[in-house]
């Protein structure tokens, strides 16, 4: 369907948990969070309910994120049964692949259509301090894994942290030399912890890569269900990806909505504004109110994010939550 500003929202992101096996130093404190205990979290039933009324909307499109996904047993089972409704084209899987090796084989078997590698680093001691936990042969073991099945679209997300990573932008942009492999940079959100961390712009990192690499040819049309913008490096078998929120805005073409793993379906990232579908689904809402409410959900998402334009906003409107509690 279409919001008040005309774009058409058919992309769809479920935080399936809250939980995480990593404690990633812009996404969650060392000591973690207090965890949502699991009869507030939504069940697979109420999700693929959700489902179900926003593919009727239009949403054609839907990625399964965190916290980290593959920490909830069963999530093959949820994602066959969004597979099997009617109108849903994709689903696919966000995770930092420490699990992933383990569970490849069912996910495939499931339906997967694509999976997102969150990989900031290829250094063992960098990814200790990036992510607090040893896991970076698990992750990368998991990715080798989703690269055996031809048919899953595999892509790695780096968040490109001023002052930390540089120095491996240009290893990881060039696992994508040699194999299909989409590697993508992301500017940093600030949202949570986020705020405490610089973000390194899309010219800053593509000025790094061009120096290792020489010029890239900057490709026209969709190669994915996000914004991304998508260059190839010569020679380079896989494309390399910028995401960038805050120096190049996106908004005007933003197709997307978010529902968190407690229910709470949010139209736009740094706002708190939304509705609590669970509490009208454990009060027995009908289909006819759900859709309504979604629907207006939709409508009236906000004309785009102001994380450039300090006050403009009233506090109280902003998203208070950490990026593992919203869905990244």
């Amino acid at each position: 369907m279409l919001d008040q500003y005309g774009r058409k929202i058919e992309y769809l992101r479920i935080s399936v948990t809250d939980r995480c096996n990593l404690r990633c130093v812009y996404c969650m404190p060392e000591e973690g969070v207090e965890q949502v205990s699991h009869s507030e979290i939504l069940s697979f039933d109420e999700m693929t309910r959700i489902c179900r009324i926003c593919a009727k909307l239009g949403i054609t499109r839907v990625k399964l994120t965190g916290g980290e996904p593959l920490v909830r047993k069963g999530l093959g089972s949820l994602l066959r049964s969004i597979k099997e409704i009617e109108g849903i084209e994709q689903v696919t899987l966000t995770t930092n692949g420490v699990l992933l090796a383990e569970q490849i084989e069912e996910l495939a078997a499931a339906g997967l259509d694509a999976v997102n590698v969150s990989l900031d680093t290829l250094d063992r001691a960098q990814y200790m301090k990036l992510t607090r936990r040893d896991e970076l042969e698990a992750a990368l073991r998991g990715l080798e894994a989703a690269l055996q099945y031809p048919d899953i679209r595999v892509k790695v997300n780096c968040v490109a942290l001023h002052g930390e990573n540089e120095s491996q932008w240009g290893p990881l942009a060039y696992m994508a030399k040699e194999r299909p492999i989409d590697v993508r940079f992301i500017e940093m959100m600030p949202i949570g912890l986020g705020k405490e961390y610089p973000f390194s712009s899309q010219e800053l990192v593509y000025e790094a890569l061009k120096a290792a690499f020489g010029e890239a040819q900057f490709l026209t049309g969709n190669f994915g269900n996000g914004p991304a913008i998508y260059a190839r490096f010569p020679g380079f078998t896989g494309k390399t990806g910028f995401i960038s929120a805050v120096s190049h805005k996106f908004c005007e073409s933003c197709n997307r909505v978010r529902l968190t793993a407690e229910g709470f379906l949010k139209p736009c990232l740094q706002y708190s504004t939304g509705v609590d579908l669970r509490a009208m689904l454990r009060n027995e809402a009908g289909e006819k109110e759900l859709e309504e409410m979604i629907q207006k959900v939709i409508f009236e998402k906000p004309r785009s994010h102001q994380f450039q334009m300090e006050g403009s906003s009233k506090q109280e409107d902003l998203e208070q939550k950490q990026m593992s509690s919203i869905g990244g």
